[in-house]
């Protein structure tokens, strides 16, 4: 798969063949909130449970605060995902708790709308995510992690080369209830095992 990372207007962009990953701005909050609040019943399994104005205008500028703040520490990479073409939001994707020396690791998370899932996007924006961490900004290590039965996200993790590691015991608040949850990496294939100098 071909990816292309650049910077337009001072901001990370991924180019795939059919997606745009950048940073969300809130001129998105129309488009994010129907779709969210139309793939409720989708997300809300799999997520930490909602808060009562998960979908209201003043959170998402609190989201868009929490972004801009963090793109510019660079402590994580929340991106967006949008068909390229006609620009449609179709689901979210960010690298967090990013680590330098000597970690140089950093977590994944991911969601797609109802509408657009089982469609491969996720698989080319976490591949591209992937190539994007290792080749740009250089590091070692992906962690992500998700329930055990959430079979697709399992799926998904393994078909862009992640491993699986272990369990979790009661790692995140999930719809309500602490739960266990499956650990996956992906690693930088030149780096196994090395430490440079």
């Amino acid at each position: 798969m071909s990816v292309f990372s650049r910077k337009r207007s001072g901001r990370v962009v991924i180019d795939t063949a059919r997606l745009l990953l950048r940073p969300p701005r809130i001129e998105d909050f129309e488009a994010w909130a129907k779709l969210r609040r139309e793939s409720r019943k989708f997300l809300v399994p799999w997520e930490p449970a909602w808060a009562a104005d998960h979908l209201s205008s003043r959170a998402f500028r609190n989201r868009i605060t929490w972004v801009e703040r963090n793109l510019e520490s660079g402590d994580a990479l929340p991106l967006f995902l949008e068909t390229r073409g006609d620009g449609q939001l179709i689901g979210g994707i960010t690298l967090s708790n990013i680590r330098r020396q000597p970690a140089m690791a950093a977590t994944v998370g991911y969601w797609v709308g109802e509408p657009f899932a089982r469609n491969g996007y996720m698989t080319e924006a976490l591949t591209a995510l992937r190539e994007h961490a290792f080749n740009v900004l250089d590091l070692s290590r992906l962690e992500a992690g998700c329930l055990p039965e959430n079979a697709a996200s399992r799926r998904l993790l393994e078909r862009c080369m992640f491993k699986y590691e272990g369990v979790a015991q009661a790692y995140l608040q999930i719809d309500g209830r602490w739960r266990n949850h499956v650990l996956y990496a992906a690693l930088r294939a030149d780096r196994r095992g090395r430490v440079e100098d």
